[in-house]
C-alpha cells in the first residue's frame, strides 16, 4: 500500500491535501484496493455544501456501493468530472485522481498522518 506523507487521511479512507485555502479530497490506495474495480462515481455539484463525517457521494465497484464520507466541512468549488467517464482512474491513480475540491473549510474530522493511517489500516480497521 502507498501512503504519501504529504497527505492527511480520514478513518473512512479519504485523503486530504491542503492547497492554499482549498482542500483536495480523494480516496486512499487502501480504499480503492478494498473496493476492487470502480465502475461508477456519484459526485456532488459545485456549490454544494459538504459536512465532516457525512456522505457527499458514492463509489460503485464490482463488489459494492460505498459512501464517500467528507473528511471536512465547506463548499465544493470543483468536481473531477473526468471520473464520470473514467471512474477506473480511482484504481489506477488514487492519489492523482482527486474527487472534489473544497473551499471555506471550517471543521474537519480527526485527520491522521500517513504513519498513523498506515497503522490504522494494518490493524484491520475499515
Amino acid at each position: 500500500m502507498n501512503y504519501p506523507t504529504n497527505l492527511q487521511y480520514s478513518k473512512s479512507h479519504e485523503w486530504v491535501m491542503t492547497d492554499g485555502d482549498v482542500a483536495v479530497v480523494g480516496i486512499s490506495d487502501f480504499a480503492q484496493d478494498a473496493l476492487g474495480d470502480v465502475v461508477f462515481v456519484n459526485l456532488p455539484q459545485e456549490g454544494d455544501t459538504v459536512t465532516a463525517g457525512e456522505p457527499f457521494g458514492d463509489v460503485e465497484s464490482v463488489k459494492a456501493v460505498s459512501d464517500l464520507i467528507s473528511p471536512l466541512s465547506g463548499t465544493v468549488c470543483a468536481v473531477n468530472e473526468e471520473l464520470l467517464d473514467a471512474p477506473e482512474m480511482l484504481n489506477s491513480d488514487p492519489y492523482g485522481a482527486w474527487i472534489i475540491k473544497v473551499e471555506n473549510v471550517s471543521g474537519s474530522e480527526e485527520l491522521l498522518s500517513a504513519s498513523d493511517y498506515e497503522t490504522f489500516c494494518e490493524n484491520g480497521e475499515v
